[in-house]
């Protein structure tokens, strides 16, 4: 889909004709508009969480973090949250955008193996009253 736009906006650059047509700064426009699309469609394509043995790896579309089993507290995918949501030991929230509630029963089953495997590997202890992610 990136390619498609980039290559699309290239082309429309070099072969339109009419009012504005023979301006070099309309062709730029275009092609860097095409490219940027293009860039944030590859982004989109990148959002994933990959678990392993020792962790969970969140991919989001500005942002790569990794994690130890141990780090993750809880998940949380409320029935308002566009996404799961893990609370982590330091008391920091991490958006996982793989994992959405726009994947209806996909999203939800993706969450409960992402449960189950936190509890599998050793999650968090709770950090109990006080936590700055309480209510």
């Amino acid at each position: 889909m990136g390619a498609a736009l980039a290559v699309g906006c290239v082309f429309v650059a070099l072969v339109a004709e009419g009012p504005g047509s023979d301006s070099a700064l309309n062709r730029v426009s275009t092609i860097v508009v095409g490219l940027f699309f293009a860039l944030l469609t590859v982004r989109f394509a990148a959002v994933r969480a990959e678990p392993d043995r020792a962790g969970l790896t969140v991919v989001n579309y500005a942002r790569r973090r990794r994690l130890d089993w141990a780090e993750i507290v809880a998940v949380r995918f409320g029935s308002g949250d566009p996404w799961v949501h893990l609370d982590l030991a330091d008391g920091t929230v991490l958006a996982v955008m793989a994992v959405q509630r726009a994947d209806g029963e996909h999203g939800m089953n993706e969450a409960r193996r992402l449960v189950k495997l936190i509890a599998e590997h050793g999650e968090a202890a709770d950090p109990g009253p006080g936590h700055p992610h309480d209510g």
